[in-house]
């Protein structure tokens, strides 16, 4: 399976559910790599769902396997994106039409559920129209306090921030705002003095 319990942090850190099909006129399905098995799980429990759907899908790596079990669940419309970042524009001219009633699942890492929840709200639309479920890597995508630059898929503690190269301590706190997790440099007063890094969740 790829789903994974997160230890208990704090408050702002995101806390996910699982997927469940919801009454709507139309249905807005956004994942990455096995996010896709969140969405399947949708489509079983209510088969008629995917006639509304509209799915936004970006492998990852993972190959044609889930893109191929997502075009045979028949959604209304599937695409298939290289990347989150080149999804915006599709993503942003979907909500900027969407009707009352619009329900959104959002499914895979939480850089991806971050950014597209980030997207939905600022469209104005309601928080208890999303829903959200990790699925596959628990990287995070993090951002240096000190340059402001944000690293994607961050699996280490600590981490070498990739725009200033400071060594970074990786905090729970999150910004939605960002949709980032919050790096801040390790080793300010004892330069040097760097822990040796250690995967998350190890």
């Amino acid at each position: 399976m790829s789903k994974f319990n997160f230890p208990e942090a704090i408050k702002s850190r995101p806390v996910y559910g699982a997927l469940q099909p919801r009454p709507g006129k139309s249905h807005l399905m956004i994942a990455d790599a096995e996010g896709a098995e969140a969405l399947i799980d949708v489509a079983k429990a209510d088969p008629e769902i995917m006639a509304k759907a509209h799915v936004i899908y970006i492998p990852k790596g993972t190959g044609t396997t889930y893109s191929d079990k997502l075009a045979a669940l028949k959604p209304a419309i599937l695409h298939i994106s290289p990347s989150y970042g080149a999804s915006v524009p599709r993503l942003q001219r979907v909500l900027a039409n969407a009707h009352m009633g619009l329900q959104i699942y959002l499914a895979g890492t939480e850089g991806l559920m971050g950014q597209a929840m980030q997207e939905a709200v600022s469209a104005g639309i309601p928080h208890t129209a999303i829903q959200t479920e990790h699925r596959g890597s628990v990287a995070r995508r993090m951002q240096c306090v000190h340059c402001k630059g944000i690293t994607e898929d961050v699996m280490t503690d600590p981490f070498v921030c990739s725009h200033c190269g400071l060594n970074l301590f990786v905090r729970d706190h999150y910004s939605r705002r960002l949709a980032a997790f919050q790096g801040v440099c390790i080793d300010a007063e004892d330069p040097g003095d760097v822990p040796e890094p250690v995967e998350l969740y190890k």
